[in-house]
């Protein structure tokens, strides 16, 4: 983890890069508290040290089923219902944390690689057994920044400078072809590319991550401006940081401003999450700033 000080940034973008009904904008300045938080999502390793310690059954595995990127299935399994109006995505019988792409496959060489297939019910019991939480909004928005002020990706406001991939997203055409040009398919490490200025390694790109807050495309126009918490419960939590899926074409979320939200219950291939903790905590971190 790293200690991040706090202090006040601006939130939120004014561009027009984004989708209007995610409430993106407008820019304000917002007041946050010090916090620490995780420098890379959590991995298939950590997820798999809580499993074992608690016997936690993910809501995938209790379901028996969660959505997989159709191009990562092995044939045999391209069977699996697709989604109404996303067909790209499948609904696979037996796909879990431990079964990415579905029963026969497995994380083995993948435990530095994000966990996913977990509900937000999942993360939010991972968090309070590692002694921690997830991030509020604005938590998770001030830290991917890395200390840049109304850039568009956590190192500036080209997506690869200098011809460098800097984050796992898709190139190519969605959803038929991925040219992998970054070095990977599905997921990246957790700790794959460089970090932002503050150390956290890809808050653009690889998976979504779980936020604490509900979602809401206009509370934050009106509500507070320190250490905002999201509004009262709305059906749906709200996500940052885009995932290998995403296009410009298709999904142009992989910048730090960019919002999304997904219901509770859910899980996806692409979905993951980190983690934050109070000021107290110093084992194991380091700090940044003040």
């Amino acid at each position: 983890m790293v200690r991040l000080p706090g202090g006040p940034f601006l939130m939120g973008t004014d561009a027009d890069d984004g989708y209007p009904a995610d409430g993106e904008g407008p820019v304000r300045e917002v007041e946050l508290d010090p916090f620490w938080i995780d420098t890379t999502t959590v991995t298939n390793a950590a997820f798999a040290a809580f499993t074992a310690a608690t016997g936690w059954v993910t809501l995938a595995e209790r379901f028996g089923t969660s959505f997989v990127f159709e191009g990562l299935l092995p044939d045999r399994l391209r069977t699996a219902p697709a989604v109404p109006g996303t067909p790209w995505w499948r609904d696979v019988p037996g796909a879990d944390w431990r079964h990415p792409e579905g029963p026969g496959t497995g994380i083995d060489d993948r435990m530095n690689h994000p966990v996913v297939h977990v509900t937000w019910r999942d993360a939010r019991a991972y968090a309070k057994w590692a002694g921690k939480r997830l991030p509020t909004e604005a938590q998770w928005e001030y830290a991917a920044r890395g200390g840049l002020v109304q850039a568009r990706y956590p190192w500036g406001d080209e997506r690869e400078p200098a011809g460098v991939h800097r984050m796992n997203v898709w190139q190519g055409d969605f959803p038929t072809r991925k040219a992998a040009a970054d070095g990977h398919l599905g997921t990246a490490p957790a700790d794959a590319y460089e970090p932002n200025g503050h150390g956290l390694f890809n808050t653009c790109g690889n998976v979504w991550e779980w936020c604490a807050d509900w979602f809401h495309p206009t509370w934050h126009r009106t509500g507070p401006r320190t250490n905002p918490t999201g509004p009262r419960r709305t059906g749906r939590k709200s996500m940052r940081g885009g995932s290998y899926l995403c296009h410009d074409s298709y999904c142009f979320r992989y910048r730090v401003a960019a919002r999304s939200s997904n219901t509770p219950d859910s899980s996806a291939g692409n979905i993951g999450f980190r983690c934050v903790t109070a000021p107290g905590l110093s084992v194991g971190c380091r700090t940044v700033g003040p």
